[in-house]
């Protein structure tokens, strides 16, 4: 019945937008950061919020790269079917925009075009003396900390910890939810701030919410499903 209320949404929406977090891409592969077996359940001696930080980042940057590559970098997953759905929902003109906090690619990757990555991407990386851009396998296939032709470290585009989120980023996203008549919340606890904050500036017609766990925005939703996210989004769009 709720799956069918989805179908139901979906069919009469004409700007929808999805907010997307670490559960979409559980299916391909990719753990997630804070269920059972997740990135931020390890017995490591320092937090995965410490490791990933601007400041751990700058002042240690060898042991960032070593947690970065065995933890972040995950360049073989391909995109499941909950990514192939939105890329479906795009091609039929439903769906407006995707704002992720993911940084795989996987959006891009099943096809996706309007992609706003408020964590940035883990396939952009560049020199910090210069500028100079670097492709992810730059980083992958190396040791130690990477370094640019001109002898600056090479830092991944992605927003780590004590950074800010891109403004013009943020901007678009916001507006892109702002705008839309549908929501669809999916794979995240809503937790981390303040890229989980965006939903309160949606002001449609529905907020679906798909999530494992419940979150703060459960009692506001038209409709919360407890299942995993690909198989929700594919039977919904695909009909499978």
């Amino acid at each position: 019945m709720a799956d069918k209320k989805l179908r139901d949404i979906l069919a009469g929406a004409q700007r929808i937008v999805f907010f997307g977090g670490a559960g979409v891409s559980t299916a391909s592969g990719i753990p997630d950061y804070r269920s059972k077996g997740g990135l931020y359940d390890t017995t490591a001696t320092l937090s995965p919020e410490t490791m990933l930080s601007h400041s751990y980042f700058m002042d240690h940057t060898a042991e960032f790269y070593d947690f970065y590559r065995n933890n972040m970098l995950c360049l073989d997953a391909e995109p499941n079917d909950a990514h192939r759905a939105l890329a479906q929902l795009e091609d039929e003109g439903k769906l407006s925009a995707i704002v992720t906090q993911n940084i795989d690619g996987l959006h891009q990757k099943a096809g996706s075009r309007c992609v706003l990555e408020l964590h940035g991407s883990a396939w952009r990386n560049y020199c910090m003396d210069c500028g100079a851009p670097y492709d992810v396998h730059d980083i992958a296939q190396g040791k130690g900390i990477p370094r640019c032709a001109c002898g600056g470290i090479i830092k991944p585009d992605v927003v780590l910890y004590e950074e800010q989120l891109d403004d013009a980023v943020v901007a678009d996203a916001i507006s892109a939810i702002a705008s839309a008549d549908v929501m669809i919340v999916g794979g995240t606890s809503l937790a981390v701030y303040p890229a989980a904050g965006m939903v309160r500036y949606f002001g449609g017609d529905d907020l679906v919410l798909i999530n494992k766990t419940p979150t703060n925005y459960d009692q506001h939703a038209t409709l919360v499903l407890r299942k995993p996210i690909d198989k929700v989004m594919r039977d919904a769009v695909m009909g499978q």
